[in-house]
């Protein structure tokens, strides 16, 4: 029996410059997420009518009940150069708990589904769904974020950005608090560095927007924050001199979460 685990986001083998700066009064404590990238069946043949529902029934009987996991996310592509791309991403308060969830998972599956031959025809609906091919990493949060506050129910915008860290430089807190943070088109905003996966280079900005026009809406307002916090081009010029060394390149992907499987 296989199936594919909830996985979006560690600690570097370099020094990330978040954890040099941006002091907190309390001290913060970083969170685990595990992100498994799947993708949809190549399968024509696939039926997907009652996809929502098999997730649902998974997530309200193993998700919702296994206590290790304190959030979990279903993020589709929306605009990816890759549109089988399926994000699984769940999220734990430490190391152990991601070791430990495994086992409850599966006491859970067995309470859910008792009969053995109704459970094996269930995952064997459900990983027909997605294609054999994943790949899976795990990430540790910074004190860097702002929580999403929604009580919709409709999906939101992830607009994923995936750094790769540069030769140092600074001024990532003093632009977060007086720029990202002050962005109104923001919903929600969270960073992630690298814990396990293939590039512990990488670190990961997550920007979360009511809908996808809130993107070009929220680069509009980030100009006119940076103009009025830098209203001198030369110091302005002097800040992002330094800024652009923190990472030395990117990626941009956008999805959309699945409202029904967020825990």
């Amino acid at each position: 029996m296989k199936t594919i685990e909830k996985l979006l986001l560690g600690i570097l083998l370099i020094t990330f410059t978040f954890t040099s700066i941006a002091q907190e009064k309390e001290e913060y404590k970083p969170v685990y997420l595990t992100v498994t990238t799947g993708h949809w069946s190549s399968d024509s043949n696939t039926d997907y009518s009652d996809w929502l529902k098999t997730e649902q029934e998974y997530f309200n009987k193993v998700t919702m009940k296994n206590d290790l996991i304190i959030g979990s996310g279903y993020y589709t592509h929306f605009f990816t150069a890759d549109n089988s791309e399926v994000l699984f991403v769940s999220v734990y308060q430490n190391w152990e708990d991601i070791e430990n969830s495994g086992e409850i998972t599966s006491k859970l599956i067995e309470e859910g589904w008792p009969n053995e031959d109704e459970r094996d025809a269930f995952f064997k609906k459900q990983s027909s769904y997605y294609s054999a091919m994943h790949s899976d990493e795990i990430y540790q949060t910074t004190k860097f974020r702002k929580p999403v506050k929604t009580t919709s129910k409709e999906p939101l915008i992830y607009y994923v950005k995936r750094n790769v860290l540069g030769e140092g430089g600074e001024g990532f807190n003093e632009y977060f608090e007086n720029i990202t943070m002050k962005n109104s088109f923001l919903k929600g905003y969270y960073t992630h560095r690298h814990r396990w996966g293939a590039n512990s280079r990488e670190a990961i900005e997550v920007f979360v927007f009511d809908k996808f026009a809130d993107i070009e809406n929220s680069f509009n307002e980030t100009t006119k924050l940076v103009e009025a916090y830098w209203p001198d081009k030369e110091k302005r010029k002097e800040f992002f001199k330094s800024y652009s060394k923190i990472f030395s390149g990117h990626g941009d992907y956008i999805y959309q979460n699945v409202p029904e499987l967020s825990k």
